[in-house]
């Protein structure tokens, strides 16, 4: 066994991508934070960014959950001493696994001790696996613990299935499997003025990366926290068909809001999908539609939130 480099904070390290910070993730963070106290480790994740996909299969147009200022906001909420965001570039992922794990885990890091999945695969072209590593941890001396497979299906929750309930507009499952309601942050910037016209004015919202999951089209129930204060509204995602507009838009119109929000960097929880987006045959058909919304949308925040 080699000796390892005199270093100060031994660690221990889960590593992983961590697209949603979604509840099985939280169950690997929370076992990582527990270990750590209990055995006086500095706790860190170690993370990527890009997303390897994006480097590797750059015509992919992978959509994540959350941009990587809003994954380590996450990641920080559950009391992790240090979040570690490595840059994936193609020199990275041609590192052999052992100089992976030699170099960055044991000589940078100082791991003591490793949480990683069962399927984790690591290295040039994910050649190496959980054996592997328990391999590499007897030659460098870190313990390894491995979140089974049935750890994981009890959790029966992917960032993949939650893409995929957004992109089918399905708030309610996303929102379940994530153990919090999703999230987009954006600046509010100056629109046409169209809402002003039919008296429903709108924030209208810029999602700085292009690699953020908006959710499909339609009509959702939001809330935004300002100042200390939770205000609610209705957002609609898409293209103001009715105007005959083609690019897709946000716009939040706030219950029992007025001042000026330009330039505010706001974040935007997404609580439930009421509709479609429809093109009505008249303005006044979509002023009467907007004014059952509001009725809904302020139902069901009373309903689940009151």
């Amino acid at each position: 066994m080699e000796k390892k480099p005199e270093r100060t904070e031994p660690s221990i390290i889960t590593i992983g991508t961590f697209d949603g910070v979604h509840i099985g993730h939280q169950k690997i963070i929370n076992r990582l934070v527990e270990t750590g106290k209990e055995n006086g480790l500095k706790s860190i994740v170690l993370t990527f960014f890009p997303h390897p996909r994006m480097v590797l299969q750059p015509d992919y147009n992978l959509k994540l959950l959350h941009s990587i200022d809003e994954r380590q906001m996450l990641l920080t909420q559950y009391g992790v001493d240090e979040i570690i965001i490595k840059p994936f570039t193609k020199a990275f992922a041609n590192l052999s696994a052992e100089a992976y794990v030699k170099n960055i885990l044991v000589d940078e890091l100082n791991a003591q001790h490793i949480i990683i999945g069962y399927d984790h695969h690591f290295g040039k072209n994910r050649s190496a696996n959980i054996e592997d590593m328990r391999a590499f941890g007897k030659k460098y001396d870190f313990q390894i613990d491995e979140i089974s497979a049935q750890d994981i299906q009890d959790v029966a929750v992917s960032s993949t299935k939650i893409r995929q309930a957004l992109v089918d507009g399905d708030i309610e499952t996303t929102n379940a499997y994530l153990g919090y309601s999703y999230f987009i942050t954006g600046t509010v910037i100056k629109g046409k003025g169209v809402g002003k016209t039919i008296q429903f004015p709108t924030a209208n919202i810029s999602v700085e990366s292009s690699y953020k999951l908006i959710p499909k089209n339609g009509v959702y129930v939001v809330a935004s926290k300002w100042d200390g204060e939770v205000y609610y509204g209705m957002m609609n995602i898409g293209t103001n068909p009715t105007f005959d507009e083609k690019k897709q838009s946000i716009e939040v119109y706030f219950f029992n809001f007025e001042g000026n929000l330009y330039g505010k960097l706001l974040q935007i929880d997404i609580l439930h999908r009421l509709r479609d987006e429809h093109k009505f045959s008249s303005v006044e058909a979509l002023q009467s539609q907007l004014k059952k919304d509001q009725e809904n949308a302020i139902h069901f925040i009373r309903t689940r939130y009151e």
